[in-house]
């Protein structure tokens, strides 16, 4: 099985900071694409920003110029640098991965727990 565990969220000032971590583990023989998405009772499921293995690098507009999807691929780990953190930013937190988990086999999308990230005005 493959596990991710994000960590990171919490409650911040707008202007504000924060940095999340998605990390990877279990039967992986190589991760394709990861990223975020983010979800609130009032707008829905947002993808936010995603990444390739070659780095590659897909961002909502919304965040455009604000965050940044680094990954490191020897750690199996992403991140979600987010500045100038916005209140309409608060949300629910899920990084994804798409994992090949034996040779030759299939993809299969995993996704982590979620974390809550607050922005306060």
């Amino acid at each position: 099985q493959v596990q991710l565990v994000e960590s990171g969220g919490g409650l911040v000032q707008a202007g504000g900071s924060l940095r999340l971590s998605c990390a990877a583990s279990g039967s992986i023989v190589r991760i394709n694409a990861m990223g975020w998405y983010r979800q609130t009772p009032g707008k829905g499921r947002e993808l936010v920003a995603a990444i390739t293995s070659g780095g590659r690098t897909n961002y909502a507009d919304s965040v455009k110029g604000r965050f940044t999807i680094p990954r490191d691929n020897a750690k199996n780990t992403m991140y979600l640098q987010m500045n100038s953190l916005k209140p309409e930013d608060t949300a629910v937190y899920y990084c994804y991965a798409d994992v090949i988990r034996a040779y030759g086999g299939r993809e299969y999308k995993y996704w982590g727990q979620g974390t809550q990230v607050t922005v306060s005005s």
